[in-house]
């Protein structure tokens, strides 16, 4: 059976303040160490009230110091955020700590809206447009050392300088990033949970046109999906409805934490606003363990995905942990 990982963005909800929902991404994480998933991601985002993690490397030092077994990383860092040299530094620190558990997983969007994107880089050297090759350019760099004599950052080391920078994956939601992870032959994870971009030709052209590289020798495609599992179809749904009425709120510009399963039931939804949930719905995988297994194995199937990372955003912290358990029994998954 293919294998598990999770995404996590530690979401807030309308009783979980930002504090307490990193701290419940930890204990997530600990669960899902227990569960035999092999792989725990945690995401960037700024200024939104509906995500409290702006720090992917702070939490990834954390996690990977309370579990044993599952590779720990970002999904991912913004490197148009970031200094290319503190990201290869701070990724091979964590590798230097936790060696062969740490995962970098690097995205081109801000993750954040075009003020705070200017917040944050405002004291880094900006550049015009789109600079995210260059920025992934110059990161390789400090690992190979290669940059050429005469060069200013020639004889700049990233330290530590005696571990590697961990397995770079790309994130991506378009056919543009799954081109892009081909041609410099590293990892690529797809993120069908918000894509417009038709998942299974995106997942399939990566695996067609993978150039082996120093980064990998094979392709390894993730595909992420959004998943709520409950002992009962009617369970599911109801916890989804959280996600339905948040998804309906993030599409009008408000990011507001994740709602009760009872503040969805009590909204009062238009014609459109159900027309606009059933389109979204196509998105999330909602019911019960068989209900889920029949609806993700054709795409599992038809995507070629070497591995799935699920995002369950519940707003019950139980009910997510117990979602992610039956999703491990369902796929057949062993405790380490």
């Amino acid at each position: 059976m293919i294998p598990l990982s999770v995404l996590d963005l530690s979401v807030t909800t309308t009783a979980t303040k930002a504090s307490v929902a990193l701290r419940n991404s930890i204990d997530l994480a600990v669960h899902i160490d227990g569960l035999g998933y092999v792989r725990y991601w945690t995401a960037e985002h700024h200024s939104l009230s509906s995500v409290a993690s702006p720090a992917p490397d702070v939490m990834i030092g954390q996690i990977a110091a309370v579990t044993k077994h599952i590779h720990v990383g970002s999904g991912g860092v913004m490197l148009p955020n970031h200094a290319p040299l503190v990201v290869a530094e701070r990724f091979k620190m964590l590798e230097a700590l936790f060696p062969g558990r740490i995962d970098l997983g690097l995205g081109r969007a801000p993750g954040t809206d075009g003020t705070t994107a200017y917040a944050l880089r405002s004291r880094l050297d900006r550049r015009e447009g789109d600079d995210f090759l260059e920025r992934l350019h110059e990161l390789t760099l400090w690992e190979t050392r290669e940059f050429p004599d005469g060069h200013p950052y020639h004889n700049v080391i990233a330290m530590p300088d005696d571990v590697p920078l961990p397995p770079i994956w790309l994130l991506g939601s378009s056919d543009y990033s799954s081109e892009l992870a081909a041609q410099v032959g590293m990892g690529f994870a797809f993120a069908h949970h918000f894509a417009s971009h038709d998942a299974v030709t995106a997942m399939v052209n990566y695996r067609a046109r993978f150039q082996p590289s120093r980064w990998r020798a094979t392709p390894h495609a993730i595909l992420a999906v959004a998943v709520v599992t409950a002992e009962t179809d009617a369970e599911a749904d109801r916890l989804a409805s959280s996600m339905d009425l948040n998804r309906l709120r993030r599409d009008r510009g408000t990011y507001a934490p994740l709602p009760s399963p009872e503040e969805a039931a009590a909204y009062p939804y238009t014609d459109a606003d159900r027309a606009s949930i059933a389109r979204n719905r196509k998105r999330l995988f909602v019911g019960s363990p068989a209900t889920v297994m029949a609806k993700l194995q054709p795409m599992i199937e038809e995507s070629q995905a070497d591995e799935l990372m699920v995002i369950s955003a519940i707003y019950d912290h139980e009910a997510r942990k117990r979602s992610y358990s039956l999703l491990a029994e369902a796929f057949g998954l062993k405790a380490p």
